[in-house]
């Protein structure tokens, strides 16, 4: 795992974290967030895997070969880069948080639970790790079926994926359960406010 350079941090450059086990409605709530708010925006991850369906590059991620991914590895080009899945490399690029911080707006992180485990560490109290826990895992293992877009065998990855995460939780600085869209949308709202001081 890579580590960002202190020279890259000042007071100024805050970060936050939206992490949480797949389906657990971290894209939902990220998506209200950055609707609502123009000085908030999305920092675009980098993704080996294959764009779904509606996807563009440079969109919903930043999409490129293995090849090409583990080049920037070695060119130091990451702030975290995990391989999350067998083959499926994703990581966040140093240079897409530094266009953000340059435009004057707050990037904000859809991430997967280790990567943001490494940026909280490295940021310290420049950012705010946000945790969305679902209700349960059933409750997971639902909300996964209804997009139809697992196999039994990816379902049961996720779940016992998302179960490992959630043992995580503890470690960020708000978790919150999402059992209702609206009141997890403002419940995270809130706590962002209060970061940012708004």
């Amino acid at each position: 795992m890579l580590i960002i350079k202190s020279t890259l941090l000042n007071p100024s450059q805050k970060i936050i974290i939206i992490t949480a086990p797949s389906g657990a409605g971290k894209t939902s709530i990220t998506r209200f967030l950055l609707n609502k708010y123009p000085q908030l925006s999305f920092s675009i991850s980098a993704a080996t895997r294959k764009p779904r369906e509606g996807e563009k590059d440079g969109v919903q991620y930043h999409f490129m070969s293995e090849q090409d991914f583990k080049n920037k590895i070695d060119a130091n080009a990451f702030v975290e880069w995990e391989m999350v899945y067998e083959g499926n490399y994703y990581g966040t690029l140093k240079s897409e948080l530094e266009s953000i911080w340059n435009a004057g707006k707050t990037p904000v992180l859809d991430i997967d639970v280790k990567g943001a485990i490494h940026i909280q560490q490295q940021f310290g109290k420049n950012c705010l790790s946000i945790f969305i826990e679902p209700p349960s895992v059933e409750e997971l293992k639902k909300r996964l079926e209804t997009r139809g877009s697992e196999t039994a065998e990816s379902l049961a990855t996720r779940l016992n994926k998302a179960s490992y995460e959630i043992s995580f939780s503890h470690q960020f600085n708000k978790t919150i359960i999402n059992k209702d869209l609206a009141i997890a949308c403002e419940e995270t709202e809130q706590v962002i406010k209060e970061f940012l001081g708004w």
